[in-house]
């Protein structure tokens, strides 16, 4: 008989919606975190019907039904990272808020705002909802689209990015990166992906200014590109939960996107998703 030989990885939580596609949501941020050896929990915020040619139904779960989950694995597991995804609701997103507050955990917001065909997916309360939780975010990940929504400004270019970043740091966060996909003004144009990382104190010092890192990454000539801002959270709080800094997560994360898209999932009538397998490869 063959002699129990557990592991011992690592828990990180992703707070999130179900993609039935398969593509993004739970199932692209449970991947990404077994990918890194981390031990992958989930709360389900909302059910859809989607695939890869778009979204067909939303079911918002019941608020407390969310918190029931995140109450559960908070009970049993010593949770080293959390990670927010599409949260649905503005009830959802205060009781994600609430139930995060106690969590001795870094918290990884992923502020699921905007579609990538630019259609708002919350109410305007949800939006506003989302101060408390990005006031809360060791680090929030917005794309342009999402960062021009928490901000009020338009984000173009990679100098809109750091305003951007500043600003949501000046609201709370310990650190914000603002990703690059739709972005331009790159010093490679439009062959680079450039993504910005603010963080609020350099080197524990609280009295120094943000220290900013912009990581500027080959871009790959595909629109299958589905799931890639939940492999990448995903991938930066799995790393969180093994004990890197965010400069470190962040860096390590944003490098493996590029290989993540190129060897993306070619699956369905539509465009595909990335493969998020790839990011924990050393």
């Amino acid at each position: 008989m063959p002699e129990y030989d557990p592991v011992d990885p690592p828990v990180a939580l992703t707070v999130a919606g179900s993609d039935s596609g398969g593509g993004a949501g739970i199932q692209a941020d449970l991947t990404a975190m077994t990918a890194h050896g981390v031990f992958g929990a989930s709360v389900v915020t909302a059910t859809t019907a989607q695939n890869t040619r778009g979204v067909e139904d939303v079911n918002p779960l019941p608020a407390d039904h969310v918190a029931a989950q995140y109450a559960a694995v908070a009970d049993d597991f010593d949770v080293r990272a959390v990670k927010t995804g599409m949260l649905a609701t503005a009830e959802i997103v205060e009781t994600v808020t609430e139930a995060v507050a106690d969590a001795d955990a870094p918290l990884v917001v992923d502020p699921v705002m905007v579609a990538a065909t630019g259609d708002r997916l919350l109410s305007p309360a949800a939006e506003a909802a989302y101060e408390g939780l990005v006031a809360a975010a060791t680090l929030v990940t917005p794309n342009a689209d999402e960062a021009a929504v928490l901000t009020g400004d338009p984000v173009e270019t990679p100098a809109d990015a750091e305003a951007a970043g500043r600003e949501l740091v000046t609201l709370g966060a310990e650190a914000a990166l603002v990703k690059g996909g739709h972005l331009t003004g790159g010093k490679a144009g439009d062959d680079a992906v450039v993504d910005t990382l603010v963080r609020a104190e350099e080197a524990g010092d609280s009295e120094s200014a943000p220290a900013v890192d912009r990581f500027e990454t080959p871009r790959v000539d595909t629109d299958a590109t589905h799931g890639s801002g939940c492999a990448l959270s995903s991938a930066i709080a799995a790393r969180l939960a093994r004990g890197e800094s965010v400069r470190e997560a962040v860096e390590a994360a944003v490098e493996g996107m590029t290989e993540a898209v190129r060897r993306g999932y070619d699956v369905g009538e539509g465009p595909g998703a990335v493969n998020p397998t790839v990011l924990g490869a050393e």
